[in-house]
């Protein structure tokens, strides 16, 4: 059983928090810090942004941190290193990289999978590869012990959510808008009814994102789904909180996960 599967076994009855931060911003030593910022305020799982020039399915908050990484330089090797670095404490927290195909396709996905095994990360989403594609990553994932994760969105058709259930594990992402991250107008009633459906084909939990961006939201979509997953509040913090990051993340993902687990 991989660490995103038995962390969701572990929790039971109880929902997970799954916060989003983007390595390299501001730098990957805040970055290391912010992970085990997030761990000690509650996170069950991190998911880890790895900048990219062109992050198409991020909201502007989001870009703008990918664009502050990459203008110090901050590479997937990097981010790998700096997983590697967060193991050497934490070998129970789950991490699962976040980002675009391009720096894995130019590493290489037999090597990608190899020094993301070793480094310690626990899962893979591309945002930009689809499905009909992803076999040729996956194959290397699965016997490195790395889950794949993918996204489904208001607009996936039956037919992609069963191609989904066949590749996926760990959990799957669902999107709660049509949009990008940050996106507002979340509409809890309409995800309920489409976790529902997803449910029905893929025998994973199911978390959302987009749009969360409170206390209360949280809460809400924690009804409905296994996990919520905050991204863009705790990166618009970061940018504000320059100098005082850790006190200002830890607040906001300790009142998340008070709401997150009082979901029933």
């Amino acid at each position: 059983m991989s660490r995103i599967s038995q962390v969701f076994a572990n929790l039971q009855a109880k929902k997970a928090l799954i916060p989003y931060i983007t390595a390299g911003d501001p730098n990957l030593g805040t970055t290391l810090q912010l992970m085990h910022t997030l761990v000690d305020s509650g996170a069950d799982l991190i998911e880890l942004g790895v900048p990219f020039s062109d992050p198409m399915a991020d909201g502007e908050v989001i870009q703008r941190a990918a664009t502050r990484a990459v203008a110090q330089g901050v590479s997937l090797r990097d981010v790998l290193g700096l997983v590697a670095q967060f193991r050497e404490t934490n070998q129970t927290t789950p991490v699962m990289l976040m980002g675009y195909l391009n720096p894995i396709h130019r590493l290489g996905y037999e090597a990608f999978a190899q020094a993301a095994a070793e480094a310690g990360v626990d899962g893979v989403l591309t945002v930009d590869c689809p499905i009909e594609e992803i076999g040729a990553l996956n194959q290397y994932l699965k016997p490195a012990g790395i889950d794949c994760i993918f996204l489904i969105s208001p607009t996936t058709p039956v037919e992609r959510i069963e191609a989904i259930a066949r590749e996926a594990s760990g959990f799957v992402y669902y999107v709660s808008l049509n949009g990008v991250t940050g996106s507002a107008n979340l509409d809890v009633a309409a995800v309920a009814k489409q976790v529902a459906l997803v449910k029905q084909y893929v025998p994973l939990p199911v978390g959302v994102g987009f749009g969360i961006r409170d206390a209360a939201s949280a809460k809400a979509i924690a009804e409905v789904a296994d996990a919520a997953i905050v991204g863009s509040r705790l990166v618009q913090a970061i940018e504000n909180n320059v100098g005082n990051e850790p006190a200002v993340v830890a607040a906001i993902v300790q009142e998340l996960n008070q709401a997150v687990k009082a979901a029933v």
